[in-house]
């Protein structure tokens, strides 16, 4: 837990030397609580105070890196219970579990599928994140499977197998890929910890209750191995649940240190939809990553964009660049629309003039992300915030005609609009929906 000012101050040796660039201690330990110095500006900190002061600036939630490059996957490292409170600044990741007693032309039709699930939703890519492994058969098979994997998906991988030697042979293959190992027990910790440290990979610990996984990560952390991810096994939703709560307020809430990780979740329900709702339970309740089996698009892009939805900052609203966008093969006669730049209403309204067919220029204006009835009861889609846009982008350079199409839900400001504009203004439909026709119709 993060340590104020006082607390700090309590700590130096309270000698007013300067030598750290601050007039008194007191100053300096403002300064370390707002985290805009670093404790080794101070030279005559004790080591005791030092620990104390380097745990207390530590992540409640350590952050884990799973993969390498620009599919690497970063989980953790959360700060608030929930989401108004501030923001989840790390989505959790979503992957996929292939069983190794599957042909491998099998496999390789669910990778190629896998490699295909990557979605656009309001000018954000929605991507996938993960590739389990599981074992099935003997390490000779499940080291084959890592290596079909390796071959056909940049992903990361989730090792899942019991089996010393497949994990062994596995991780020889696939350790510059930085893949997460499954998982560590209390009947086989010594040895999944030796693994873990030996490759320099996350490990995945698990437990059926949290006072054992709480006393399986010190035993993990004392043999070096600080790359945790919990699991507490196969449970009701409910119970899972209330693990996963408690895990996230003792780490937040209580700075415990021995579950401030990671939390995992394997979802395995063979109906379809119960699997989709259990693992969207999951993406609302705090787990980090979900496993599961299906790879339907129905059901990977529902997960995706309730992932979207939660790891969204609540006090930003996701919102594009305020400029004019051209649509299809724009010519000077094209009609021109006004709308906001928040991303949902601009996508919405881009879907709809596309399916139009008109080649139309959509003028984005600048309100701060709000949809365009809050962004007009809040004074930010105004007449001179229209008007400030048109010219500031040059719009009537790029049409010969000066005609402008408003929402429906905003007609009272027409008149206004036309007198500060000098653009004829037309009223457009009230939804987005009734814009083809509408454009059709002009």
């Amino acid at each position: 837990m993060a340590l104020s000012g006082l607390d700090i101050y309590k700590l130096l040796p309270k000698t007013n030397c300067r030598e750290c660039g601050f007039v008194t201690c007191l100053a300096f330990a403002m300064a370390l609580a707002k985290k805009s110095v670093s404790i080794d500006k101070c030279p005559y900190l004790s080591q005791d105070a030092k620990r104390v002061l380097e745990a207390s600036s530590l992540p409640p939630i350590k952050l884990i890196t799973i993969g390498e490059g620009e599919n690497k996957l970063e989980v953790g490292n959360e700060t608030v219970m929930f989401r108004h409170e501030e923001k989840f600044h790390h989505p959790c990741g979503l992957g996929f579990i292939i069983e190794d007693n599957l042909g491998d032309s099998q496999i390789k039709q669910k990778l190629e599928k896998i490699n295909q699930l990557k979605f656009e939703r309001v000018g954000q890519i929605l991507n996938v994140n993960l590739i389990a492994i599981h074992q099935n058969k003997d390490a000779k098979r499940f080291t084959e499977v890592v290596k079909l994997v390796l071959n056909n998906s940049s992903l990361g991988l989730v090792l899942m197998s019991d089996d010393l030697e497949a994990q062994t042979q596995a991780l020889e293959i696939s350790k510059i890929k930085k893949p997460l190992l499954y998982h560590a027990t209390q009947e086989n910790a010594a040895e999944f910890s030796k693994l873990a440290k030996d490759f320099n990979v996350p490990l995945v610990v698990s437990a059926s209750d949290l006072e054992g996984l709480s006393a399986l990560t010190k035993e993990l952390n004392n043999q070096g191995v600080g790359d945790l991810v919990l699991d507490t096994g196969k449970k009701s939703i409910a119970d899972k649940i209330w693990d996963f709560t408690q895990i996230r307020r003792q780490a937040l809430k209580k700075s415990n240190r021995s579950l401030g990780f990671p939390i995992l979740a394997v979802v395995q329900e063979d109906e379809p939809y119960e699997e989709v709702m259990q693992a969207a339970t999951y993406i609302t309740k705090y787990a980090n990553i979900i496993l599961i089996q299906g790879i339907e698009t129905w059901q990977v892009l529902s997960l995706l964009t309730l992932r979207q939805n939660i790891y969204t900052d609540p006090q930003k609203p996701l919102q594009i660049e305020p400029k004019i966008y051209p649509v299809g093969q724009v010519t000077d006669k094209s009609p021109v629309l006004a709308t906001t730049n928040f991303s949902l209403t601009y996508y919405t309204v881009l879907g709809e003039v596309e399916a139009s067919k008109i080649p139309s220029y959509i003028v984005s204006v600048d309100t701060e992300g709000m949809s365009v009835l809050t962004a007009w009861a809040a004074e930010k889609f105004t007449p001179e915030k229209i008007a400030d846009a048109l010219n500031k982008f040059g719009v009537k350079e790029k049409v010969a005609h000066t005609r402008l199409i408003i929402p429906g839900y905003v007609a009272v400001m027409s008149g206004d609009l036309e007198e500060k504009s000098g653009w004829q203004v037309v009223v457009g439909p009230k939804e987005a929906s009734g814009i083809p026709s509408f454009l059709k119709n002009l």
